[in-house]
């Protein structure tokens, strides 16, 4: 991966009234960062999905450290897990600075066309480095 984040500016629609990230938006840049992820190694998951290989997430556990503003200059790392046959676990972190801010394992499932598991592509399997 050419970066090893995602660098993202908090904009005021990320944010609450408060100006503080409103917890449902770190979902938002999570994702933005699984993706570019997949790009930063040669897997592009649009082209995938045309081919009915699709990756919907299945299980998120998030542990909110400290809050985001308005403003602030956040990265999002994101490292693969675990490989398994029909599915990727992701390890994900979103710091300011040195601080860490959201702890986040996500899974996605492989699944088809009709929404039912299937393999992983041997493509992508080979390209994610754990």
């Amino acid at each position: 991966m050419k970066n090893p984040y995602l660098e993202k500016r908090i904009y005021y629609h990320d944010t609450d009234a408060g100006g503080v990230v409103y917890y449902g938006a770190y979902l938002k840049h999570l994702e933005e960062a699984r993706t570019e992820y997949f790009r930063s190694i040669g897997i592009d998951l649009v082209g995938y999905a045309k081919k009915s290989v699709l990756f919907p997430v299945v299980r998120l556990e998030i542990d909110y450290k400290s809050p985001a503003r308005y403003g602030d200059l956040i990265r999002v790392f994101t490292r693969p897990e675990k490989v398994g046959n029909a599915s990727l676990t992701f390890i994900q972190e979103i710091k300011r600075g040195e601080s860490t801010l959201v702890i986040c394992k996500a899974v996605w499932a492989c699944v088809n066309g009709s929404l039912r598991p299937t393999r992983i592509p041997e493509e992508i399997r080979s390209k994610i480095a754990i």
